[in-house]
């Protein structure tokens, strides 16, 4: 059972996400909280698998609770999927990058949000990588320097890791990089995989986020 914590301020939005989600068997909903302080004290009762937060609140904004809840300080964290009403809110940036594992639009279909929470759930990042290079492309000027923030961590990748790297945020996926490389898909799996791993990244949405901070990907480059 996947249970899930719904934040949002405003009243109509959670029962209607409750009602939804509560009609899928394998789903619980298991608190609703107001605004990001809430979602903090809540989570830390009822221990959610993934929380359905919205950006914009009062008190603490989404932004802040997500950094706080599943970036790189929390303690115990947890999943958190975004929602939004634009899909390129500079803030779903932010939001990106404080450890949210992906975004949905707030007039998604059902079976989207639905789809999204089980995606989530079980580890996987929501969003194609190249949605969040278009969201990159789109707020480049408020990026750092690539050379001020490249990291040092990118030392320990090796050639062939730093190419796969370079593709997976150009929004390419394991099977398409393979057939580039003239290598098994398996093969990408495992040059991804380790790639998470040095550089202490969640999923691929992280690593693409990473790669543009650090300059390995340009924005608005082909």
């Amino acid at each position: 059972m996947i249970r899930v914590l719904i934040v949002d301020d405003q009243p109509l939005m959670r029962t209607g996400f409750r009602m939804i989600l509560e009609a899928e068997h394998d789903i619980e909903v298991v608190g609703e909280g107001s605004d990001g302080t809430e979602a903090l004290e809540l989570a830390g009762h009822v221990r959610p698998d993934v929380v359905l937060m919205d950006i914009r609140m009062p008190r603490m904004d989404g932004i802040e609770a997500t950094r706080r809840l599943a970036g790189p300080d929390a303690r115990d964290p947890v999943r958190v999927l975004i929602l939004t009403t634009f899909d390129l809110d500079e803030l779903v940036l932010g939001a990106l990058r404080a450890g949210a594992s992906g975004f949905l639009l707030k007039d998604a279909p059902p079976e989207d949000m639905v789809e999204a929470i089980r995606v989530v759930a079980h580890g996987d990042a929501l969003i194609a990588p190249s949605v969040t290079r278009r969201l990159l492309d789109r707020f480049a000027s408020k990026l750092p320097d690539p050379q001020r923030s490249r990291s040092a961590a990118l030392e320990a990748l090796t050639a062939r890791e730093l190419e796969v790297l370079g593709l997976v945020a150009r929004g390419m996926s394991n099977a398409e990089i393979a057939d580039q490389l003239v290598v098994s898909e398996t093969t990408i799996k495992t040059h991804v995989g380790r790639i998470l791993s040095k550089l202490d990244l969640r999923d691929r949405v992280q690593a693409v986020v990473l790669a543009y901070e650090t300059g390995i990907v340009q924005p608005g480059a082909a």
